[in-house]
Formats: structure tokens, sequence, C-alpha cells
């Protein structure tokens, strides 16, 4: 007879629940009866939609992580943030100046900081969030994309920022700058971008796209992936 899972209680928006140790946050909540549409996506860490908030009973501190990967544990309160309403900015980074002053006349509220380091503390991916916030302060858009490269915008610095201040956004403001602007030119890009618009891949493309479902995976599964 195979071993029965160990069980672990866990609590949803304050409902008790058992669920098998070893789920994720993410596939517990499906275990429960949940049918999660908002504030699922990748299920790889890579998306940031499913910030989770979580505590354990007769422990009043906070938590933060993603619900694709924490894995549950005995007496865990939990709860999602499928959407935050935080500031975002409306541009065309076209018409940007790649400049301090450029990301302070977008998000002027950025000044108001004071170094509380509940950003950093909030953030899943372990992200230095006060660190690039201070480089945006000072104009360093390159660092601030350096710093904030891994972000998957789950909005949580947003969530718990006393000052009502959105690190995600204006870290995605400055990575779009130094992007758009200031990174050197990958010689490969541009000879590659020359290929594609000289139609060098037009035949290969028109077969994929005539090719099944099936084709297609099994044509995936076999690609080859260069090593990390």
């Amino acid at each position: 007879m195979a071993e029965l899972a160990h069980m672990v209680d866990v609590y949803v928006m304050g409902r008790h629940y058992r669920v098998p140790q070893g789920l994720t946050i993410l596939t517990a909540l499906e275990y429960c009866g949940y049918r999660v549409v908002r504030g699922c996506g990748c299920r790889a860490g890579f998306c940031g939609a499913c910030a989770t908030v979580y505590n354990f009973r007769n422990d009043a501190q906070l938590r933060y992580d993603l619900a694709c990967q924490k894995t549950v544990e005995q007496d865990m309160y939990l709860v999602q943030i499928p959407f935050f309403p935080a500031l975002k900015a409306i541009y065309d980074v076209d018409r940007l100046e790649p400049s301090g002053e450029q990301v302070l006349a977008l998000y002027p509220d950025i000044v108001k900081c004071y170094g509380c380091n509940t950003c950093t503390k909030s953030c899943p991916q372990e992200l230095e969030t006060m660190w690039f916030m201070s480089d945006a302060l000072r104009g360093d858009i390159r660092q601030v994309a350096v710093k904030s490269f891994d972000c998957v915008m789950c909005g949580l610095c947003a969530a718990r920022c006393p000052q009502g201040l959105v690190p995600y956004n204006v870290a995605l403001l400055c990575r779009r700058l130094y992007g758009h602007y200031l990174a050197p030119v990958s010689q490969h890009l541009e000879d590659r971008i020359a290929e594609i618009r000289a139609g060098k891949f037009d035949a290969e493309m028109d077969k994929l796209k005539k090719m099944g479902r099936g084709d297609l995976r099994r044509l995936y599964d076999q690609r080859e992936i260069e090593p990390a």
C-alpha cells in the first residue's frame, strides 16, 4: 500500500484546509478547490502574477513570495494579490531623454523614499530594491537596470511601501531607457535583423506555419539548447 502523503494545515482567506506537504501554494489552492484564473501566469517564477502574502498561526509577521515557487508549510495563512493598483506613468520611450531628470519628471514621488528598506524585504526575488531606488534618485539609469534585471513585476514592493512608491515601475522605466539609449549595440543582433529583413528565413517560416501542432511540438522538444 502506498504511503499516505503527510498533510499540513493551511488557511486560505481565513478558511481551514488540509493539503499534502510539498505542494506549492498555487497547486495547494487548486487542491482546495479554488479555480485560479487571475493571479496565475507562467507557473515558473518568471511572470510575477502570483504575488502572495502569508504569515503563520500565532506569528503575525508578514512574509512574501510567489505562489508558484513557495511550498506550503504547517499553519500557513494565505492571501494572494493578483493585481495591485499602483501608479504607472504613461510615456513614449522614443520621446524621452535617458536622464535622471526624466525619471523624476515621470515619477516625482521617488524623492519621498526615506530608506526604510520595506521594499527590499518584500521582494520574492531578493533584489536590492531600496538600493536601485537610490540609484534612480541619483540618475544612475544603468545601475537601476542592472540591479532590477530579475524583477518579475509582481508589485509586492509597491503594495508594502509606506510612501506609496512604485519601485517596480520605476525600474521598468529605467530598463527601457537603458535598453533604448544607453546599452551598447550588439553587432550580432544587428546582423540577424538584417538577415531577417533580407528574407533569409522566409522559407523556413512558411514551412513552420504549415506544420501541424504535433510536428511543431516534436520540433520544439528536439531543439538544440545552448548551455547556460
